[in-house]
């Protein structure tokens, strides 16, 4: 199809709205279809829960025991877009939608100061069509905000530093980094676009604008970072201080050491080979890894001629940077360089429209859409027709059928091949990625939301003890707690789940006739009676029963469940790897 069948080229402003739009779109499709998910999204929605009832949002709290993994930032978001909506459904998927935005349109402008604005529309379609990108994106997690505050960094940094000297920029991007901070520990990795800049003066001064490097200004950027760390950490080591317990020491010890410096040093899992992340640019970054191979004799053709784009290069630096970092931590997951890619598609805005020309590129587009697609599909029959291994791995237990979905999916993904054909193959690509997040959000949200957030199983466990009765939880979930249908009592998270089965028989005991305790198959043998309980199902791969006081075997009572009256985290510290109270 030439430019001229698409009158919208003639409009930039016009395409624009519409990429836009296509894009949001497809970002905030199924936005108040579902509860949150397991693994992450119904801790942090708990925590934010529990700041917008107890008022308390300074230190985050999961059920009776403080929670000390994550800085606050993303769950005061969540927080205060409850507030302003009132719908929990709404404002727990609301932040990443919004980062989401923001992040594009940073992508966009940066791309359009060294490209064409064609060329910028595609670094912005790379971004959100790149899977990792869309999945982190459609859901409830830390790692969105991270990406738009440290893209937001990088902006400011590009801003001052290319197009400067523009102090205004500068000192926002060190606000950003300290909002990155208080989202995420590797906030920080705007900073990296710095090394590159460094280099480029010593290289190519004449490539970037003179800016004295004694000049005072420079010192606004950290004096900003500090201030607006101050703004969390000032309250919170007051309150730490005035306080005696060592609970909120133990806190601030893992808030500020165990999360991040020794977790990058000395990981306690994730432990992944050096190479890792190409695996994740060849998988999960797709189409971003594949036009990134591209690129490379280009890359290197405009190295080795000396053209020297600082918009280019300083964005190029900071994604090679965040890459080394992360490659010399023995932990590694996915998401760890997911806050590079947007960088990545602004350094290689200007060749995109070159790249997406090459023959192979489009066969290799085309291609990897039609296997993903077939993939959808043949697994989608392989569960029509009687193969009981997907069907007992991924086929829900309370009779969910996805396979409708997944087969819907794959066959748009071979319609799309063959109607626009291999010459069209990044077209053909978009079209897929862009229907099958539309699908997944507005048909699949709904479909398993039930038995995914553990709704189905805790109204069901409501209905079986009766409006009137009290429910306690042992071996919980965050999802289980959520989705309660009155308010529950608890025991800790990371205690050891004997200690907690010993306080919730004391619980039972003091008013039996009315009192249920929810736990897990695997917390209950041999101290409770499984013919006495009563199996309510399945949910995120665990049997849950309910149980009352009769159902606790004698020899339960003789001899303790284990040690378990004390408050949840008493005196000690939090052991960094088993989550458990050290004495």
């Amino acid at each position: 199809m030439t430019a001229r069948r698409l009158p919208l080229r003639a409009d930039p402003r016009r395409l624009r709205l519409l990429t836009f739009f296509l894009l949001g779109v497809m970002l905030a499709a199924g936005i108040g279809l579902r509860d949150p998910w397991p693994a992450d999204e119904p801790r942090f929605v708990l925590v934010a829960k529990t700041m917008v009832e107890s008022g308390d949002w300074l230190i985050p709290q999961r059920g009776v025991e403080l929670y000390p993994d994550k800085p606050p930032l993303f769950m005061w978001a969540q927080a205060a877009s409850y507030q302003m909506i009132g719908n929990w459904r709404i404002a727990f998927l609301l932040p990443s939608l919004l980062a989401g935005l923001l992040t594009l349109w940073l992508v966009f402008d940066l791309a359009r100061r060294h490209a064409s604005e064609r060329a910028a529309l595609l670094a912005t379609a790379l971004t959100a069509l790149t899977f990792q990108f869309t999945f982190q994106f459609k859901g409830a997690q830390i790692d969105p905000l991270l990406v738009a505050l440290v893209t937001l960094g990088c902006y400011g940094l590009c801003r001052h530093l290319i197009d400067g000297p523009r102090w205004g920029w500068y000192v926002l991007a060190w606000i950003a980094v300290a909002l990155g901070i208080m989202a995420k520990g590797v906030g920080f990795l705007a900073l990296f676009l710095l090394l590159p800049y460094l280099l480029l003066r010593w290289r190519a001064p004449h490539a970037v604008p003179h800016i004295g490097a004694l000049d005072w200004r420079w010192l606004l950027g950290p004096l900003a970072l500090l201030l607006t760390l101050s703004l969390w950490l000032g309250p919170l080591f007051l309150r730490v201080w005035a306080s005696d317990e060592p609970r909120l020491d133990a806190y601030l010890n893992n808030i500020l050491f165990s999360q991040t410096v020794e977790r990058y040093l000395d990981p306690w899992h994730h432990a992944k080979p050096g190479w890792y992340f190409i695996e994740v640019l060849l998988t999960a970054w797709q189409p971003a890894g594949l036009l990134l191979l591209a690129a490379l004799p280009a890359l290197w053709r405009r190295a080795r001629a000396g053209r020297v784009d600082p918009y280019l290069w300083l964005p190029f630096g900071m994604w090679a940077a965040t890459m080394v970092f992360f490659s010399l931590s023995p932990g590694k997951r996915d998401m760890y360089i997911l806050p590079a890619l947007p960088m990545l598609a602004v350094a290689l805005a200007p060749l995109l429209p070159g790249l997406l020309r090459l023959s192979w590129l489009r066969w290799a587009l085309w291609l990897l859409t039609l296997a993903l697609s077939i993939g959808l599909a043949g697994m989608a029959l392989a569960a029509w027709f009687g193969n009981p291994g997907f069907e007992v791995r991924l086929a829900d237990s309370r009779g969910i059928d996805p396979w409708p979905l997944a087969f819907a999916m794959g066959a748009i993904g071979i319609a799309l091949a063959a109607w626009l054909r291999p010459r069209r193959g990044p077209l053909v690509f978009a079209g897929m990625v862009w229907s099958m997040w539309m699908l997944w959000g507005l048909v699949g949200y709904p479909l398993l939301d039930g038995a995914r957030s553990a709704r189905d199983v805790m109204q069901q466990a409501g209905r079986i003890i009766g409006p009137d009765a009290e429910l306690a939880l042992v071996g919980w979930r965050e999802q289980n707690y959520l989705q309660a249908d009155r308010a529950v009592a608890d025991f800790g998270f990371k205690r050891p789940k004997l200690a907690q089965l010993g306080d919730a028989i004391g619980w039972l005991d003091a008013a039996p006739s009315r009192r249920w305790v929810f736990a897990r198959d695997e917390e209950l043998s041999p101290c409770i009676d499984l013919a006495l309980a009563t199996n309510i199902g399945q949910a995120n791969r665990r049997t849950w029963y309910l149980f009352q006081a009769d159902a606790v075997t004698d020899a339960c009572r003789r001899d303790g469940p284990g040690q378990g009256t004390a408050p949840p985290v008493p005196d000690g510290r939090l052991d960094r790897r088993s989550g458990e109270t050290v004495r």
